[in-house]
């Protein structure tokens, strides 16, 4: 009997742990947003920041569910604080909960972990960016743009999607390393 309650107690503590990781990760991920250069597009406002290189960071160390709850509460509550961006918060978590959970699936089912840890990084990133910039054609459409205006801001936000996609991936893949070894040393 005290064998089942250990184990009870155990997997209490790991569900807790998961739970305070997931807040940590959704911190650094609202923290990262604040970092940033806000550029106006015509009707959007499109921004180069460091939030997406949190929410690959959170997938990557902790895999597909935590990285992903993580992004996207961390991204959502920092739409939903900001007035610019407050009505895409449900569509900001779905888009960024989707980086982190397919950059932490993919860590974990790379054989080489350094080739693993790009990959799955850059393809969280991808993903990311094909989310955002049809929310941007969507956006566009849905208030009455015309498709050519659409296409106009889609182009606008794949340039500064791109430069936060590499500039995501060259932090968080360093951080990865550097923060996995120390989580490893201390179990």
């Amino acid at each position: 009997m005290s064998e089942t309650k250990t184990k009870t107690n155990a997997e209490k503590r790991t569900a807790l742990y998961r739970i305070i990781t997931i807040g940590l990760m959704a911190a650094l991920v609202y923290v990262g947003n604040f970092l940033q250069i806000k550029i106006p597009n015509g009707v959007l406002v499109t921004r180069i920041h460091l939030g997406n290189s949190m929410c690959l960071l959170a997938g990557l160390l902790f895999g597909g569910l935590s990285g992903g709850l993580s992004s996207g509460i961390g991204a959502a509550l920092y739409d939903l604080f900001d007035p610019a961006y407050i009505l895409s918060a449900p569509y900001t978590f779905i888009s960024k909960f989707s980086m982190g959970f397919v950059s932490g699936i993919l860590r974990r089912k790379g054989k080489k972990e350094s080739v693993s840890v790009i990959i799955a990084a850059i393809t969280g990133q991808l993903t990311y960016i094909l989310l955002y910039l049809l929310k941007t054609y969507l956006t566009i459409i849905i208030i009455g743009g015309t498709a050519e205006a659409a296409w106009i801001a889609v182009g606008t936000n794949a340039l500064t999607s791109v430069i936060n996609g590499v500039l995501a991936v060259i932090i968080s893949v360093p951080l990865y390393f550097a923060i996995s070894r120390a989580l490893k040393n201390t179990g």
